[in-house]
């Protein structure tokens, strides 16, 4: 079948009947697919991309699996709707001339700017009410899936073993946990780095290799994380005036850090795959270690 919204489900249903599933990325059926789209034509591109001797297929996901991304797309979505809210707090406020700092800190000194403002309307300091409850009331909401996925990454093996490595802390495992297939579906750790769309695109003819920014086709929730803790351990040792390791530091003193960073995600996802392969907790090179 092609990978889709419910496929995971049919999968699994047609696992309990004795069938043997494939789900195939839609962008590996869409070469195949002939002119017109509908059902027969789709039905003909999945069998001429399933029959492929390497074609590349999605794991179906067990409910528990499932229960986990949908957690996480729920965070996602309530930081995205917190800041929406807090942006456009921000823009009503500049209307009336008040640039006030929109927080759960700052609620008191944001109260104190309105009393203080002349002709200010007692409907303003209703509708700041009210987006101040709603920014506190995703706030709470936010904190309580925090607080159940710190517990779960204290109860899961692979979560405890994924936090280890620098840069990855309970919400960068339990992404991992929740959006990455199998490692034993890699042959190596530069598979699973490209296949989160870590490596450099290519455009190479005649001999000539040609490599372009990452490709970012691979799955963007897990890519993000390892960025973001790229990011992380490379400003933590900025911060404390230290010099990275070698292969780092070279990349840092040749290139912009956002760069630097994508090569240290594209090592680490790399460790991650070893790491769980391996079932090992994470190994700091020797030339770190001895520094």
């Amino acid at each position: 079948m092609e990978a889709c919204g419910t496929s995971h489900y049919w999968a699994r249903e047609l696992s309990k009947a004795g069938h043997d599933v494939k789900l195939i990325p839609p962008t590996y059926v869409k070469p195949f697919l002939k002119r017109h789209k509908n059902d027969a034509a789709d039905a003909e591109a999945i069998t001429e991309a399933a029959i492929r001797p390497n074609m590349s297929f999605v794991e179906p996901k067990s409910v528990d699996t499932q229960a986990l991304t949908m957690m996480m797309r729920t965070r996602g979505q309530l930081i995205s709707q917190r800041t929406a809210t807090a942006n456009a707090l921000r823009s009503h406020l500049a209307e009336f001339g008040l640039i006030a700092p929109v927080g759960m800190k700052n609620i008191a000194q944001l109260r104190k700017r309105l009393e203080e403002a002349e002709d200010i309307p007692t409907l303003v300091s209703e509708m700041v009410d009210m987006h101040l409850a709603q920014i506190s009331k995703l706030s709470e909401n936010i904190e309580a899936l925090n607080a159940k996925i710190k517990t779960h990454c204290t109860l899961s093996a692979s979560a405890r073993l994924l936090q280890t490595m620098p840069g990855i802390g309970p919400i960068g495992a339990m992404i991992i946990e929740a959006f990455a297939p199998d490692m034993q579906g890699f042959a190596n750790g530069r598979d699973f780095a490209a296949w989160l769309g870590l490596v450099p695109m290519q455009n190479s003819s005649g001999g000539k290799t040609s490599l372009g920014r990452t490709t970012k086709m691979g799955q963007k929730d897990i890519r993000q994380a390892l960025i973001t803790g790229a990011m992380s351990c490379i400003a933590s040792v900025s911060q404390h005036g230290k010099r990275c390791h070698p292969w780092l530091q070279d990349k840092l003193d040749r290139k912009p850090k956002m760069i630097a960073a994508i090569a240290l995600a594209n090592k680490m996802a790399r460790s991650i795959w070893a790491m769980l392969i391996r079932n090992e907790t994470y190994k700091a090179p020797i030339s770190m270690r001895a520094q």
